[in-house]
């Protein structure tokens, strides 16, 4: 069974990032990632996972303007500066915290821009895999339902920049919800993909709830890992029915007891 971290852009969004640490340790999670923990101290971060024993996994790059609805900025023409400036704020921040990934948003691109927007996309992650050589730089495509317009939305599309650039730092986010929504065939994706797989998250499809319900059967998914020989986690990013401790129930519903999920 593969190991499980709590992704805490997600679960127990009502409490302070510290608290949210806490409650993942009280859970019986053994890793933690992060979306966008720039306004608590990374020394903060830092104590509060080894207070508990948590391995720190990964971390966002700045969305950048949200009332441009910008979601990133790595693939987005004419904005080299602001995209270096928040790939420092990035590897700063994850280094001082013992963050070992970097999830380097690409951005919403108009249809006429994507020609550009790759090349763009192409020499920002070939500067990132320079600057952070010991950092993993993790690319997520994001379904086109959730996310109208965003850079790419099927792995192949992530994969091609990975080979292009030849990084082997550069890994592809498998998160099974956004392949579910975007492509399907999760199961031959991940074996085909493996080698350049540098995280793995979950979601229901399509609600994006627990993994418990909907189109994606989630022990077989778990079951192929195993059988590909994943060693990497796998990242809870759903958002809860209701509150998040009392939707934990899908851990023993599928399966999963609180010792498999320490790895």
């Amino acid at each position: 069974m593969p190991k499980f971290s709590a992704n805490l852009g997600f679960l127990w969004p009502d409490r302070p990032l510290l608290e949210r640490i806490d409650a993942a340790a009280r859970a019986g999670f053994k890793a933690v990632e992060l979306h966008w923990p720039y306004d608590v101290p990374p020394d903060a971060v830092r104590n509060a996972c080894a207070d508990h024993d948590l391995v720190l996994l990964g971390l966002n790059t700045a969305i950048g303007d949200t009332g441009k609805g910008e979601f990133g900025l790595a693939a987005l023409p004419g904005r080299r500066a602001d995209f270096e400036t928040s790939l420092d704020q990035a590897i700063t921040y994850a280094r001082a915290s013992g963050a070992s990934s970097i999830h380097v948003m690409a951005g919403v691109v108009a249809a006429n821009d994507k020609a550009e927007a790759r090349r763009v996309l192409a020499k920002n992650l070939a500067l990132a895999s320079e600057r952070a050589p010991d950092v993993t730089l993790l690319l997520e495509p994001i379904n086109q339902r959730d996310k109208p317009g965003y850079f790419y939305s099927t792995i192949g599309e992530a994969v091609s920049l990975i080979e292009e650039i030849g990084a082997p730092n550069i890994k592809v986010m498998f998160d099974v919800y956004h392949v579910g929504v975007s492509e399907g065939d999760i199961l031959k994706k991940l074996e085909k993909y493996l080698p350049v797989i540098g995280h793995v998250q979950i979601a229901a499809v399509p609600s994006r709830a627990e993994p418990d319900e909907g189109e994606i059967a989630y022990p077989a998914v778990f079951t192929e890992l195993d059988r590909l020989g994943y060693e990497g986690w796998v990242g809870c990013e759903y958002r809860p029915r209701a509150g998040t401790d009392e939707g934990l129930g899908w851990i023993n519903a599928l399966g999963i007891s609180l010792q498999t999920m320490t790895g």
